[in-house]
């Protein structure tokens, strides 16, 4: 029996996947702490920034304290999102948790900015900038699918807790997050850094990334364009097949982003629990009887 698991961990396909480089942990850990220290920043200034508003500091300190506050947040999940692509799985888990608070808090401050500018013009009354009932209905909310711009501005974008929707990204972001997604359909143009999934049941999901990790999945098909090979765990049922979506000025954002061309390492997944030299049971290739085929999200 000794022999046998010496055979069966020698022949791992991809053992370096479970080495452990210090130097690279202490890295992440720092970034860790970075986060951490962001984040208790931001509950220390909410409040600071509390008690001033009942006490006689001028306007402009409060106003201080709020953009210091709201860029703080938006430092935390950048740092995340250009972090992803080198962090191990685990640790892209526990911080869903934390940029999803960070992202509801950015909702909530956003809003903020506008008072600030209308405090320094009490005298002036202008119907055309006084936010309409109407207007403050986002449009995306009310759709299933919605449009992200090429923009430097897209770091990252998370899409959370959804059931029986269908989720259109188009365009460009730098890294992207799944979390509990149920019955699901999800198509992504090109995302340059890494996709994390995490804890999704039968979803459709077509998606064009450097990386994409996998936890936690059910019953879910993927249809993938990547740069290395995918990675899941604690996985069942999941289904493998290759990228077919278009719309207007995809093949030159993936062009830009070297994802033209089909590189067939969707085809070989690492389960990264499954440690025999045999194929793992949790993952298969999509007959291709069974696939989609392509898929254009141009249209309505």
């Amino acid at each position: 029996m000794e022999n046998e698991d010496e055979v069966a961990l020698s022949s791992n396909p991809n053992p370096n996947i479970l080495a452990t480089d210090q130097s690279l942990e202490k890295k992440h850990q720092s970034m860790l702490n970075r986060l951490s220290n962001h984040h208790q920043t931001r509950l220390d200034s909410s409040l600071t920034h509390r008690s001033a508003d009942s006490s006689s500091s001028p306007s402009f300190e409060s106003t201080s304290t709020f953009l210091s506050r709201f860029s703080n947040s938006k430092s935390s999940i950048k740092l995340v999102a250009e972090n992803s692509y080198f962090l191990p799985f685990y640790e892209v888990r526990s911080l869903l948790k934390t940029t999803s608070d960070l992202r509801q808090s950015l909702k909530v401050l956003s809003p903020e900015l506008l008072p600030f500018s209308f405090r320094k013009k009490p005298t002036i009354k202008d119907p055309i900038t006084e936010p309409k009932e109407e207007e403050k209905v986002q449009e995306p909310e009310k759709k299933s699918g919605f449009r992200v711009p090429d923009s430097p501005e897209v770091g990252e974008s998370s899409i959370l807790n959804l059931d029986s929707c269908e989720v259109r990204l188009m365009g460009s972001v730098r890294a992207l997050f799944v979390h509990r997604l149920r019955n699901c359909r999800v198509y992504t143009g090109r995302v340059i850094g890494s996709v994390s999934v995490d804890g999704v049941e039968r979803c459709v999901f077509v998606m064009a990334s450097h990386q994409i990790r996998i936890h936690n999945a059910k019953t879910s098909d993927f249809y993938l364009r990547v740069k290395s090979w995918p990675i899941i765990k604690d996985s069942c049922g999941v289904r493998f097949a290759p990228y077919y979506l278009t719309y207007k000025g995809i093949e030159k954002e993936l062009r830009e982003a070297s994802l033209d061309e089909e590189t067939e390492k969707w085809s070989n997944v690492d389960d990264f629990l499954w440690l025999r030299a045999i194929q793992s049971p949790n993952w298969f290739v999509l007959p291709e009887n069974e696939s989609l085929g392509l898929i254009d999200i141009s249209k309505s």
